[in-house]
């Protein structure tokens, strides 16, 4: 997410600096557009970390397949009587 503030950061300080308009409408234009850079960011987030994985030379999937082991690991942790990872209980 500080990835899309960062790329959308010199867009804002233009719509906020540039027009001729009242504060008010530069302010709902400049965190408007954050806000959808924002959205697509998520929206698109699992893509981006494949194709940034595949260009570093990893295995095309190698992130989901990273994500899934995690998960699975997480999931038999939480329902294992005995946990390693951590103490007490979740109830």
């Amino acid at each position: 997410m500080v990835r899309a503030v960062v790329q959308v950061a010199p867009i804002m300080a233009l719509c906020l600096l540039v027009p001729p308009v009242p504060l008010a409408y530069r302010l709902s234009a400049a965190f408007g557009g954050l806000f959808i850079a924002l959205i697509f960011s998520m929206a698109f987030m699992t893509e981006t970390i494949e194709h940034r994985a595949a260009k570093a030379g990893y295995p095309p999937g190698t992130a989901a397949r990273v994500r899934a082991e995690r998960a699975e690991r997480d999931r038999v942790e939480r329902h294992s009587p005995y946990r390693r990872n951590g103490a007490g209980s979740f109830d």
